[in-house]
């Protein structure tokens, strides 16, 4: 049985899943689906009703590290998983304070009772962090590791409330990392866009 991944274009949880299958070249077939109309197959497999949320023979993964880990522990060409622990330690930093900070600035509308300055500040300061962290490139050396795919998809989301202001604001290390990854190959890739899925459609098969 070919994995199925249910996934949407934009959320970051799915692109990033969707760099680490790519990084595998592990097949899957690639399911889009709407958030504001999800269909029945997808609600019946997804505990979470979340993507991505992948379904193999093994059973189901809505987690997108599970995703990510489950693809590059069947075949890891980069060496992605090859990082220390303090990259597990980074992932948490961005999957929690970071990405409450980038969705009280993006969705300030929806939190009033937030001050989105204060929030992007908290963002910032995370970014700001890294810099001494990113001299070679990416966060632990020349090449890229699992941390760098699972965060950088936030920081796009993150740069894009405000690009022109980011760029502004952003130090230079930070910058080119994700200046790196905004003009990859990998990204143009993850981000090609396909219809979307219905019962009874032929299977898109990805990568």
């Amino acid at each position: 049985m070919t994995a199925i991944l249910y996934s949407f274009r934009r959320c970051p949880y799915a692109i990033r899943a969707r760099l680490a299958i790519a990084s595998a070249d592990v097949q899957v077939e690639l399911r889009e689906i709407l958030l504001r109309d999800k269909p029945a197959a997808f609600l019946e497999a997804s505990p979470s009703a979340t993507v991505p949320c992948l379904v193999s023979i093994s059973g189901v993964l809505d987690e997108s590290l599970d995703v990510m880990t489950w693809a590059l522990g069947q075949s890891d060409p980069e060496g992605l998983l090859q990082m220390p622990e303090a990259g597990h330690d980074l992932i948490e930093r961005f999957d929690g304070p970071f990405k409450r900070a980038l969705d009280l600035t993006k969705y300030a509308v929806r939190h009033p009772e937030s001050d989105p300055e204060a929030t992007r500040a908290e963002a910032m300061e995370i970014l700001a962090g890294l810099e001494d962290q990113l001299t070679e490139g990416w966060l632990f050396g020349a090449h890229p590791t699992l941390a760098d795919l699972a965060t950088l998809p936030f920081v796009r989301q993150f740069a894009n409330i405000d690009k022109s202001r980011f760029d502004s604001e952003v130090t230079p290390h930070v910058s080119a990392w994700l200046e790196t990854f905004l003009s990859s190959d990998r990204l143009a890739f993850v981000m090609k866009k396909n219809p979307v899925w219905a019962e009874g459609d032929a299977p898109l098969l990805f990568p």
